[in-house]
């Protein structure tokens, strides 16, 4: 019996975790490794490589390709979906930055007044 190791569920619960192979990423997204690459040239997503040098993937960066996909469908160029997403994203990060100063600022004022 292998030893206990909390590893192997931390990875499956792990979202930047590099988990899938470049084919099973293409395939997940029903798009092409080609697709993938071009993510990676216009610096939208960069995979891990595994020691063989092949390209991994985490589920977070395969939402991303996801995104990107979603917009080349809808006749957005490669170039310009990864600019979206990138800024979607930088968005999203200042909202949850906003939000969490907002919280620290209500509890600053509550022990203040009490």
């Amino acid at each position: 019996m292998p030893p206990a190791s909390s590893r192997p569920v931390d990875n499956l619960d792990d979202d930047d975790y590099p988990a899938y192979t470049m084919g099973r990423a293409a395939e997940m997204l029903g798009t092409t490794p080609a697709f993938l690459r071009a993510l990676g040239e216009h610096l939208l997503i960069t995979p891990l490589r595994s020691e063989g040098g092949h390209r991994r993937y985490s589920r977070y960066q395969l939402r991303i390709a996801a995104r990107a996909r979603e917009l080349v469908d809808q006749g957005t160029s490669v170039e310009a979906a990864c600019r979206i997403v990138i800024l979607e994203d930088q968005l999203e990060e200042a909202r949850r930055i906003n939000e969490h100063l907002r919280t620290q600022g209500r509890e600053s004022q509550s022990k203040n007044s009490a």
